[in-house]
């Protein structure tokens, strides 16, 4: 049976309807997609992720010329924390190597006393040390200075500097030898340097001479100290001889 004809009428409106279709496709399809939520959330880790360009060292990591992190630690345990901006001085200048152990003594003012900083310098002088780097005196060994110093000297007040610009104004409780193995020398010939040193500026400075634990150093103690550093060294010359031989 033959179709009726469509009206004008009513293919007008079949028109406008195909035509509002159709811009509701144009509309739909062709705006910009907005990302999902998981396209969100890696756009923000993404963010996140970016990494400024920070000046100077990061957090927890020593300045340039600083001692070695372990040792700083150490020292801060003891009471007696480097300087903060320590001096570019070449003398004393240790290379870069583990340390694997710290032997520390003090020489401290009477009770109730301070050492003025003026006598502390001339005392540190005419035991033979030398001024240099961060700021506080090193002993050095005869044709090793490039090896580090033998053992340092810094003050007992935070941050272990000398301030030689002031000494004059400066007053301390006392002085902290220290030193660092492996060093330059044997430790037990380090050791009878080291002693030696703090016992002549306990002489010149009329000071004690303490132990790491800060109680007066005995001859018990001296002698267990020689038997350390002797076992210490005995152990060094075993782990540099080849298998082999």
């Amino acid at each position: 049976m033959e179709q009726p004809a469509l009206s004008a009428t009513e293919l007008r409106v079949i028109v406008a309807v195909i035509g509002v279709f159709v811009l509701a496709l144009i509309y739909f399809f062709g705006r910009p997609r907005k990302p999902g939520q998981g396209e969100r959330r890696a756009a923000k880790r993404a963010e996140d992720a970016r990494i400024e360009p920070t000046l100077g060292p990061a957090d927890g990591q020593p300045e340039q010329g600083e001692l070695d992190v372990s040792l700083r630690a150490e020292l801060d345990r003891l009471g007696q924390g480097m300087a903060a901006k320590p001096s570019r001085s070449s003398v004393g200048v240790r290379p870069d190597r583990k340390i694997e152990r710290i032997v520390t003594l003090f020489v401290a003012a009477r009770p109730g006393e301070m050492l003025p900083g003026s006598d502390v310098v001339v005392a540190a002088e005419k035991a033979g040390l030398q001024f240099g780097d961060m700021g506080i005196f090193h002993r050095l060994a005869s044709g090793k200075a490039e090896e580090g110093p033998v053992f340092s000297m810094a003050n007992m007040v935070k941050p272990g500097s000398f301030d030689m610009t002031r000494l004059d104004s400066i007053e301390t409780p006392g002085v902290t030898l220290f030193m660092t193995l492996p060093g330059p020398l044997p430790a037990l010939d380090a050791w009878e340097m080291l002693l030696p040193t703090a016992q002549r500026l306990a002489e010149l400075l009329d000071a004690s001479v303490l132990d790491e634990e800060r109680n007066a150093l005995g001859r018990q103690r001296i002698a267990h100290l020689r038997d350390e550093l002797r076992a210490w060294d005995r152990k060094q010359e075993r782990n540099q001889i080849k298998p082999g031989r």
